[in-house]
Order: structure tokens, then C-alpha cells, then sequence
């Protein structure tokens, strides 16, 4: 049988070189020689050197910051994971190895992470808040201290072997305190499972048979525990360093139990009273953005009886949506920024009369901040409508890789920011307001006969996609601008 003329698998090139001539020699007698060699050095060294700076550099290019969106406590291991392109679950698995092998001081590490590294889109770290903490400090101090003078006690009976796995944990102790103290509210509960029993007892709404069923299998496995340490070590050595350790614990319980309960307490107290206050506010941003700007309207077209009963009647159809469905006023059935940037000049256009130009550029699916951005752009868009008596307004929305840009400009007539009366909520709770209670930032930069031009920036959530697209949106004809008298401002 006559042989095939080609091999039917080609022999492997190294980067597609041509082969070498069989028994040639470049680099003395001890070069490995075979099909489609080339034994450079530099060739070996500039491969595998690339393949590990790309595996190095699979992360998302931003610098190292905490991720709050998959977080198991203070999205430390999440935000190493997206630094560098590795699975979070991958990250925590090493972090649990390191504290293992390290004796359990890879624990205050961690907590240290916490305190000195922002989360995504902040740059603000909980230790920059804790240095001025002055009470803070002093409780961290003070319990770590504590924490150090109950092991050394416990250890001067052991040879030092509890303090080995004890002393990382005071600096744990001290960190956590501080974490606690100063973290906002969405990492405090992450730390809520640590004190969920003391904050049950504290607010009183643990059943007695669920908190005597903890108190039974606590106490069963303290038994367990010490039966099982006795066997090992002996009764006579080991039981003088347990009766001290028990004391001691007792002593600290005695002392300091009340006072953590009291805490607890208060911080159930002051969470449920932040979570009213700004449950308070985001309704009062709502009402004004519907139910006094349509009143609004009502004033300025009390002559056109049909306007009126419009008017009256959208109103009516908003309110009973909000109470009965959970849509906001004023939202509508979008799902990206350049749709809600749209819809925000149509109904502009089509209540107040008066053009709107639009420009976006990328765009973005909505979430619940991102809805936020936009309500605050409704009321800026609306303000100028009614009060600025420009011709024509124009809005910009930008999406970029990290945060959405919506800017609002008008040449009207303008005003003096620090001249607005308390009472008006409009700029100060529909526009501020409403951008920090979601994490975004609003500027209102305006002159007397300079015009306005309101400025918001919200941080995009990590895992949201662009579309890349551009609209530039001119206004169609709209009809002549209603005259707007000064009097009656909402802002």
C-alpha cells in the first residue's frame, strides 16, 4: 500500500515556526530536539510571560474596592474577585485556607480590609469616618484590652496555647467595633447574624421557646466540648485554667451583658426610626412631584374648565397606581435611560407647552436608583419649565462605565439658591434628597438672568450592560409656552 505523500496530522510548530533541521544544534548538546522546535530562550520566557499578564490582568480595570452586591459580610473577597477576574467563591475558599493555616490572623486582615477600602463608587472609607469616632476608638480600645487581659489570664494557666488561636481575634474584636460603629446601614446588616440573638432578647421579639431551645444546645455543646477537652489533656492539668477561664467569662457576661443589651435595643430603635424618616421623605418627593404640581397646574388653568378635569382626572389615575400597584407617580413603562429621558420630554411638552431637547449618549437597563435619577431629572426638567421662562430646555444623559450623567440647562431667568424659602421642597428633597438617599450626588449651579443648569451623577450597580447607542432627540413643534407667573414657586 503506497504510503500518503503528507501526514495526515501536521507536527506541532511552536508559534508556527519552521522546523529545525533534524540534528542541528543552537544552544549546545543538551537542547531538546523534535519537530517544529525553537529553543530560544527569550521566545519561552516572552510566551509564558504574556499568558500570566493577561492572567493577571483579567479584572474589570478599576482600581480594588469592595463589591456590596455579592457580599457575604463586607464584600472584601467579591471586590478581589472582580479586581483581578477570579470567582468570588474561588477568593473566599483562599481567605478561609489563609486564616486556617495562619493561625486565625488572617481574620483581623480582613476586618482591616473592611475599615481601609471603599465600596464600589465611593470613595469614603469606614476608617476615614471611625478617626473621628472619638467614643468609638475609646470602646474599641476598651474591649480589646478586655478581650487581651481574659486571654493572658487564661493562658498564664496554659502555657500560652489559648492565646495562640485567641490574641488575632482581639484585634478582630477591636476592628469589628469600630466597623459597627461607623458602617452605613446596608454593611451593618451584614453584621446583624453576629449579634441577631442579643438584638432579639434586646428588642424582646425572641420567643422563650426559641431562645431556650439556643440556650439548651449551647449548653450541650459547652459540655461536649469540655468532657472532650478533659479526656485529652487530663482533669488535674487542665481544670484550674478552665475554672479561671469560667470566671472570668461569667464576670464579663455580669458586667457587660446589660450594657450590650442596651445597645442592641438602641440600634433596633435607631434603624427603625431611619428606615420611617426615610420612608417619610421619598413620599413627601412623590406627593410633591405629582399631586402640588398638579395642583399647580390647576391654579395657572383655572379659566379652561376641560384642562382642569384633564388634569384632575391623570392625576386620579396616578394616585390610584401609586396606592393600589406600587408605581410611582410619574413613572411609566420604560426599561432604559434613553427611554425614561424620553418620556420625561414627552410629558414635559405635552403639560407645560414648552420644548425640550434631548441628547443620550450609551444607554442602560433601569434599576431602582437609576429610576431615582430619573424622577430627580423629571423635576428639574419640570422646574424649568414652569419657572425659568426659557424657550427651550435642553437635557443631557450620559452613560458611562461606572455612573449615569444627567444634566438639565435652561437660559431662562434664573435664581439665587440660597434665597429659596425652607418651605419649598422641590431642589432640596425631590432633587438632593432623593439622589443621596440613593447614593448619587445633585449640583444646582444658577444666577439671577444666567439661567440654571442642575448637575446628577448616580453610581451604576456592577453587572449592568450598555447599549451603546446615541440619541440626539430635538423637540418637535410644541405648542406656544402658557404665560407662568412668578408667584406660587415649587422649588
Amino acid at each position: 500500500m503506497q504510503e500518503p505523500s503528507e501526514q495526515p496530522w501536521p507536527p506541532f510548530r511552536f508559534q508556527d515556526r519552521p522546523e529545525q533541521p533534524a540534528g542541528e544544534h543552537r544552544h549546545g548538546p543538551h537542547s531538546w530536539q523534535g519537530p517544529g522546535y525553537r529553543d530560544d530562550a527569550h521566545e519561552w520566557a516572552s510566551h509564558w510571560g504574556n499568558r500570566a499578564r493577561r492572567w493577571w490582568g483579567r479584572g474589570d480595570g478599576e482600581p480594588l474596592r469592595r463589591n456590596p452586591e455579592d457580599r457575604l459580610a463586607g464584600g472584601l473577597a467579591a471586590g478581589l474577585a472582580a479586581w483581578r477576574g477570579f470567582s468570588p467563591n474561588t477568593v473566599r475558599i483562599v481567605l478561609a485556607v489563609l486564616a486556617f493555616v495562619s493561625s486565625g490572623w488572617a481574620v483581623p486582615f480582613y476586618f482591616l480590609g473592611w475599615l481601609l477600602i471603599p465600596v464600589r463608587g465611593q470613595e469614603t472609607t469606614i476608617a476615614s469616618k471611625a478617626r473621628h469616632d472619638s467614643a468609638g476608638v475609646a470602646l474599641a480600645l476598651a474591649l480589646g484590652s478586655l478581650l487581651g487581659a481574659f486571654l493572658f489570664l487564661a493562658g498564664a494557666f496554659n502555657d500560652g496555647a489559648i492565646g495562640v488561636y485567641g490574641w488575632p481575634q482581639v484585634f478582630s474584636l477591636a476592628f469589628l467595633t469600630l466597623i459597627w460603629r461607623n458602617a452605613p446601614d446596608d454593611e451593618r446588616a451584614a453584621l446583624s447574624h453576629l449579634v441577631q440573638p442579643l438584638e432579639s432578647l434586646g428588642s424582646g421579639t425572641a420567643s422563650r421557646r426559641g431562645t431556650r431551645l439556643r440556650l439548651l444546645g449551647s449548653a450541650v455543646l459547652l459540655a461536649v466540648g469540655l468532657g472532650w477537652l478533659l479526656s485529652l489533656h487530663g482533669g488535674t492539668q487542665l481544670l484550674a485554667p478552665l475554672s479561671g477561664f469560667l470566671l472570668v467569662a461569667a464576670g464579663i457576661v455580669l458586667l457587660f451583658g446589660p450594657w450590650w443589651l442596651r445597645i442592641a435595643r438602641d440600634l433596633v430603635f435607631e434603624r427603625q426610626a431611619r428606615a420611617r424618616a426615610e420612608e417619610r421623605a421619598d413620599i413627601a418627593a412623590r406627593v410633591h412631584d405629582s399631586v402640588l404640581q398638579t395642583l399647580a397646574l390647576i391654579q395657572r388653568r383655572a379659566e379652561d374648565p376641560q384642562a382642569v378635569v384633564q388634569l384632575a382626572r391623570a392625576q386620579e389615575r396616578e394616585l390610584r397606581s401609586w396606592l393600589f400597584e406600587g408605581r410611582a407617580p410619574g413613572d411609566a413603562d420604560v426599561s432604559s435611560v434613553a427611554e425614561g429621558v424620553r418620556q420625561i420630554q414627552r410629558d414635559v411638552e405635552a403639560l407645560h407647552g414648552v420644548p425640550v431637547e434631548i441628547v443620550t449618549v450609551g444607554d442602560c437597563p433601569l434599576d431602582e436608583h437609576l429610576n431615582a435619577l430619573l424622577g430627580a431629572a423629571r423635576e428639574a426638567t419640570v422646574n424649568a419649565a414652569k419657572w425659568s421662562g426659557a424657550a427651550v430646555i435642553s437635557v443631557f444623559a450620559e452613560v458611562e462605565p461606572d455612573k449615569v450623567n444627567v444634566a438639565v440647562r435652561d437660559r431662562g431667568k434664573g435664581f439665587d439658591p440660597d434665597a429659596v424659602p425652607g418651605d419649598r421642597k422641590g431642589v432640596a428633597e425631590s432633587i438632593r434628597g432623593r439622589m443621596s438617599r440613593h447614593g448619587g450626588d445633585a449640583t444646582v449651579q444658577s444666577a439671577p438672568g444666567e439661567g440654571t443648569k442642575v448637575t446628577l451623577t448616580m453610581p451604576r450597580q456592577p453587572g449592568s450592560r450598555d447599549s451603546g447607542t446615541a440619541d440626539f432627540g430635538a423637540a418637535p413643534a410644541a405648542p406656544a409656552a402658557q404665560p407662568r407667573p412668578a408667584e406660587g414657586k415649587l422649588r
